[in-house]
């Protein structure tokens, strides 16, 4: 499809400057309609005041904003955190997380308006274009996809303020932006400024979620959780949704300045990137949902698992969630959630959260057989027999040297 036969797009729209100087590109370049997009995935009121205004000041003829904040957890976040996907050791996937229904949305709102393409405005370095563009393609591949960073000759912040200027367009952004920064209920993301240099330490202004752990009060709070079938269902015993929980660990486990980290990652276009991730609830959620799986899945189904989530954590990141793979993983991950019932106590203190008490129904563990007291179910000379059998090829290996020699 050519600029000429394009009449009505759809743009991913978040009124930070980038996107504020899209739609009137959009218009000049492509002489199109701009209808704006905008995802309310937990990012907080402060993001969103405003937003369909500004849209319409820049330019776009409309702006469909969309709560996405119960689908969000309950479906792309608790399912990922029922495979144990983890990227690279460290990343709890919060941005990753957020791009397939953001973009499945914003194909929702182009079908429902009936627009011939789609736009975001991620830059062409980093990963969020793969995970926008890998969902249209699988849910809209007849939708033509327009990336301005991709086409158009600005390189700076200066350059696009100028460009507003020119146009008489209003902008709260000005020419030094330290950080860049992505926020939802799971997480927000700080990248830029001095993170830029990975011997540089952050500075107490890159953290806006969390207290400074050196600061997080001297006394440990206790939090439960509790889990139906890998999905949490109660915090301290009070019955919430899974957007509401995850509000209310948010606010406990920040206070104690849970969830920081500071890493250097693999991007998947090829370069490494150094990100600053606070993910204060989601840590403890993850703390307690590994801690039950300990209870009640044995050493080979655990063992599995913890492969299954190590290769989720790359379709995520990848953004391949619409895909056959994915839909395979989430499967085999749901066979073991079903076990993941029970209560778990974590401890917050000073930035660390720590699994003391743990319950379930479907628990493996047995004082019975653990105990290194006296009892009446295990004989210890049983063992014998096992450890002859388990290690009968290194004995004929060690057989076969001793001939040779």
């Amino acid at each position: 499809m050519t600029k000429k036969n394009i009449k009505k797009v759809v743009l991913a729209y978040s009124g930070g400057l980038d996107t504020s100087a899209i739609i009137p590109w959009l218009k000049e370049n492509y002489d199109c309609e701009v209808i704006a997009f905008a995802a309310d995935v937990g990012q907080g009121d402060e993001e969103l005041k405003g937003l369909e205004e500004k849209a319409i000041k820049s330019g776009a003829s409309e702006c469909y904003i969309v709560d996405l904040k119960e689908e969000f957890v309950a479906d792309y976040i608790y399912p990922t955190l029922t495979t144990g996907a983890v990227y690279e050791g460290e990343y709890l996937l919060g941005t990753s997380m957020a791009r397939p229904i953001i973009a499945k949305a914003q194909v929702e709102v182009a079908r429902k308006v009936g627009a011939d393409a789609l736009c975001h405005g991620c830059t062409g370095k980093g990963n969020d274009q793969v995970r926008f563009e890998g969902t249209f393609a699988a849910l809209a591949p007849e939708l033509t996809v327009i990336a301005p960073w991709r086409e158009w000759d600005m390189v700076s912040r200066e350059d696009l303020l100028a460009y507003l200027a020119e146009r008489n367009i209003p902008t709260t952004a000005s020419a030094t932006k330290i950080y860049s920064r992505d926020a939802n209920a799971w997480h927000i993301s700080h990248e830029g400024g001095e993170l830029e240099d990975p011997w540089c330490e952050p500075s107490k202004q890159v953290w806006t979620m969390t207290v400074d752990p050196e600061d997080a009060p001297n006394t440990a709070e206790r939090v439960e959780l509790s889990f139906e079938e890998g999905r949490l269902t109660k915090v301290n015993g009070e019955a919430l949704s899974p957007y509401q929980a995850l509000v209310k660990l948010n606010d406990i486990a920040a206070a104690h300045g849970v969830g920081r980290i500071d890493i250097v990652e693999n991007r998947l276009v090829g370069m490494k990137s150094r990100g600053c991730y606070e993910t204060p609830g989601g840590t403890v959620i993850v703390a307690a949902y590994k801690a039950l799986e300990t209870l009640v899945l044995d050493k080979a189904a655990l063992k599995h698992r913890e492969q299954l989530g190590l290769e989720f954590s790359h379709v995520m990141y990848d953004g391949r969630w619409f895909t056959p793979l994915s839909e395979s993983l989430l499967a085999g991950a749901s066979v073991f959630a079903k076990m993941v019932t029970g209560d778990i106590v974590v401890k917050l203190y000073k930035g660390q959260a720590t699994v003391v008490q743990r319950r379930s129904p479907n628990s493996l563990y047995s004082e019975d057989f653990a105990t290194f007291g006296a009892d009446d179910v295990y004989d210890q000379s049983h063992a014998e027999g096992f450890i002859r059998l388990y290690s009968l090829s290194s004995r004929i290996a060690a057989l076969h040297k001793e001939k040779k020699a």
